[in-house]
């Protein structure tokens, strides 16, 4: 059976249900996805898509650094968004994150997201 390492740090939310918050497998991290909680908290951040945003990519950042591995090793992202709307300001924020040579990406609306959410991204990346 291939080795399967599951990833957690303090640094991001706990997972807040039965999942955690990354898995190495195959030189691959496969991170789950991240809303805008405040890892010390564990509330909801006030504020719009933007501040959301930011949130949920600092919670990425942790997570991949908990794995060894950074925002630049991204090679997919998936936004889920609860308003298209917010589609301008979340790639506001979104940007100043990869600067460079960013993931493949793909954007989505969706009914609702955990928590009241506005902003859910997760991630593929390389170990």
């Amino acid at each position: 059976m291939p080795s399967r390492e599951s990833i957690a740090t303090a640094g991001a939310p706990a997972a807040i249900g039965p999942y955690v918050q990354a898995v190495r497998a195959g030189g691959m991290l496969f991170l789950s996805g991240q809303i805008a909680l405040d890892p010390q908290s564990g509330a909801m951040i006030e504020g719009d898509a933007a501040a959301q945003t930011e949130r949920v990519l600092q919670n990425l950042q942790e997570v991949l650094a908990a794995a060894g591995s950074g925002l630049a090793a991204a090679v997919k992202a998936t936004v889920y968004l609860a308003n298209l709307d917010d589609f301008a300001a979340m790639n506001a924020v979104y940007a100043r994150f990869f600067p460079q040579n960013p993931p493949a990406r793909s954007t989505v609306e969706v009914s609702r997201l955990p928590r009241g959410g506005r902003v859910e991204i997760d991630l593929i990346a390389l170990a």
